[in-house]
């Protein structure tokens, strides 16, 4: 008896990429067209997929997306994975600081949970989907319980994200979510409507807004010897 092909959603705005071309292509493979609210590709209904070329994590870190966007694959109860595309090359073209990027990589890393991987072009972002989309498909045969504790339900989810931010505990977590509603509306949110949120100060607004925002600085390879913007006490 075969089994089913695998099933990939494409968002229809990341439709037209040669990924998609490449994923068509598959044997095994279905692709499905269709407008995903989080992510660009969603594999075997387990796992988001935002693929980012370098030039737009670049621009989307400058312009305040980039974490929104995180925030809102983290909030999403699926695993997710970042692709970054591209070659070192298209760093050097950055007017950002190396901290700066590093700090945002870890960022999307420690504090949403997300998963980075590195694709030098369209055909290795296509096989990294397929591979986790193969991977998914076994693991659904294989997979044991993983020990420790997870959160069950969206609202759970969120405030699980947002204790993990500095200086907020569960009460600051649960205050946030109330007034904001959303991770995202609360990692976009501007000095003065945190400062409105009970039990949040100036200490606590500082400590959240270092982790989730950058300041663009030009970037000087140069200068090694700058210091990382130093965390708010």
């Amino acid at each position: 008896m075969h089994e089913a092909p695998l099933q990939i959603f494409v968002d229809d705005r990341e439709f037209r990429s040669r990924v998609a071309g490449f994923l068509e292509a598959a044997e095994d493979a279905r692709v499905i067209r269709k407008r995903l609210k989080v992510g660009d590709y969603l594999i075997e209904g387990r796992l988001l997929v935002e693929r980012k070329r370098i030039p737009d994590f670049l621009t989307s870190l400058c312009d305040g997306r980039l974490f929104r966007q995180a925030a809102a694959l983290a909030a999403s109860g699926l695993r997710a994975l970042v692709i970054l595309e591209g070659t070192s090359a298209d760093w050097h073209h950055s007017k950002l600081r190396r901290e700066a990027i590093q700090g945002a990589l870890l960022t999307l890393g420690v504090i949403f949970g997300l998963q980075i991987l590195r694709a030098q072009d369209e055909g290795e972002t296509a096989r990294i989907i397929l591979f986790a989309a193969r991977q998914l498909r076994q693991g659904a045969h294989t997979a044991t319980r993983r020990p420790g504790w997870r959160p069950k339900g969206k609202r759970a989810r969120q405030l699980y994200i947002l204790t993990s931010l500095p200086h907020v505990g569960a009460t600051r977590a649960k205050a946030l979510l109330d007034d904001f509603g959303t991770v995202e509306r609360v990692c976009s949110a501007s000095e003065t409507e945190l400062l409105a949120v009970s039990g949040v100060g100036p200490r606590t607004v500082a400590a959240i807004q270092w982790a989730v925002r950058e300041t663009v600085v030009p970037y000087r390879a140069d200068d090694p010897g700058e210091s990382e913007e130093n965390f708010p006490g």
